[in-house]
């Protein structure tokens, strides 16, 4: 049985009306799942404000109500907290709740633009292969030791995080590679969570649609490491113009990666072939399977990491040599006719710019590179022109299609999109609104040994559409096209 008293550590409370000692059942922050004995917490979210629904939670049994604004209707032998802002209690309330499950195993944060989710996941690949029971909070899945769960966003919310949590605990995990969002951040989710460690990967165009300003987004990012406790590492890109700020006001232990600076872990690329990379990290040579300067990126973060925490340099490198690539993440095939398929989630302009670079870098120029790619609806529209000059102009011929457009017509944002295309470009676009035949229609232009790229959706195995997910998966349909043009 837990009392609401328990729970309440930390919590900043500006008043109480009623009893404190009371039995909870659980907390919710949806007056929806509220049943008898429930503590509901009313957060003013960006479509709905909690506390229109308090009177709800109330009638289906909600004992103890958390808000930032007490309502006008006191209900006798309810219990009342206000506080200052309910995102932050709500993180408080779960990890008490939980039995501050973060403080049993060592979690390690990863945050910024691009390469969370590949460093989150191959540092989860390669503690498991190092015998050690590990868990993950991505954007593909949730792991916990080897039991997967889908996941629903980059970063859940902080009774999902901290129940996750909890059952790692209870499982005897021992680290945990956790993908934090700025809106993750923003809305306090990480908030209560005791950190070993935080990486940061690059900052670059993302998230306008939920951040005013780049200056603002990049600030958020920054509010992770400033509360990181000296007890933890902190782990930055150096070669990013904003990775000496995100660490400037951290009073963990600072560390640094980089490919073309000065720092504690360096890499130089020996070799870059669509087989894989020929690395020389700090002292040591090593050949991984993993393609790309962004990789390269990637995988000195995941060598970092991993030293840190304590593992043995050699034995790191052999794992590291050892890793598979990530669903999603620069998948490729090739077909019986040579032409090679590559699926990756490049969904910001400078993902998209990178994966094409890394083509670019290894192709010879004597294949054409198709590029298929398209812009979610709902999010940043301001990238969407920005994306489609990036890939006109560095692909011999592309496809401007549908993402998941969501509640946005499709061709309106193909119409954002199209703008960005120069005019010296025009002539190798097309745009189709189908994904499916846009794919196809890329398979029928390609000839042996030319490369189409996917770009946008990655790992993801649906297409939004007017509120409805439609089973759509880009390797899927890739795959099969080409088999059947085979015949």
């Amino acid at each position: 049985m837990i009392i609401l008293k328990d729970i309440l550590y930390k919590v900043a409370i500006e008043a109480v009306k009623g009893s404190t000692e009371m039995a909870i059942n659980k907390i919710e922050f949806d007056s929806r799942k509220i049943i008898e004995n429930d503590v509901f917490v009313a957060i003013r979210g960006t479509v709905s404000n909690g506390h229109d629904f308090i009177e709800k939670a109330i009638n289906l049994g909600a004992t103890v109500i958390v808000c930032d604004a007490l309502p006008e209707v006191i209900v006798t032998g309810v219990t009342y907290i206000q506080v200052k802002d309910t995102n932050t209690a709500l993180a408080f309330l779960s990890a008490n709740f939980y039995g501050n499950p973060s403080q049993n195993l060592k979690l390690i944060g990863i945050t910024g633009t691009n390469g969370k989710t590949t460093i989150a996941s191959l540092l989860y690949q390669l503690f498991q292969k190092a015998g050690y029971k590990v868990g993950l909070l991505s954007t593909v899945k949730i792991m916990v030791n080897d039991k997967e769960y889908k996941a629903t966003h980059t970063t859940p919310d902080s009774l999902t995080i901290n129940y996750y949590l909890a059952e790692m605990s209870e499982m005897g995990v021992e680290y945990c590679f956790m993908e934090v969002s700025s809106h993750g951040i923003h809305q306090k989710r990480t908030e209560a969570l005791h950190f070993e460690g935080g990486v940061f990967t690059n900052l670059s165009h993302d998230h306008l649609d939920y951040h005013p300003t780049f200056a603002e987004y990049r600030d958020v990012k920054k509010l992770f490491f400033d509360y990181l406790p000296k007890s933890a590492f902190a782990l930055t890109n150096i070669d990013d113009k904003n990775g000496l700020v995100m660490i400037q006001n951290t009073v963990a232990r600072k560390l640094t990666y980089a490919l073309k600076s000065y720092a504690d872990y360096k890499a130089q690329i020996l070799e870059n072939q669509l087989s894989g990379l020929l690395l020389k990290i700090n002292e040591n040579e090593v050949w991984v399977r993993l393609i790309g300067t962004f990789n390269a990126y990637n995988l000195l973060a995941i060598y970092g990491t991993a030293v840190e925490l304590g593992m043995d340099k050699l034995e790191a490198l052999r794992l590291l040599s050892e890793l598979e690539s990530v669903s999603g993440r620069f998948q490729f095939i090739v077909s019986d006719t040579k032409v090679t398929a590559i699926v990756d989630y490049a969904h910001t302009p400078d993902a998209l710019e990178n994966v094409i670079k890394t083509i670019n870098d290894i192709r010879t120029n004597n294949e054409q590179l198709i590029t298929v790619v398209g812009c979610g609806g709902d999010r940043d529209r301001t990238k969407r022109p920005i994306m489609a000059n990036i890939a006109s102009t560095m692909s011999n011929k592309v496809i401007i299609t549908s993402d998941n457009p969501r509640t946005e017509d499709p061709i309106g944002i193909i119409a954002d999109m199209e703008e960005g295309v120069q005019p010296q470009n025009q002539r190798k676009t097309l745009s189709i609104v189908d994904r499916k035949q846009a794919i196809k229609t890329a398979c029928q232009l390609a000839s042996p040994n030319d490369i189409i790229l996917i770009a946008g959706k990655g790992h993801e195995t649906y297409q939004e559409i007017n509120g409805v997910r439609h089973d759509f998966d880009d390797m899927e349909i890739v795959k099969e096209t080409l088999e059947q043009l085979n015949k």
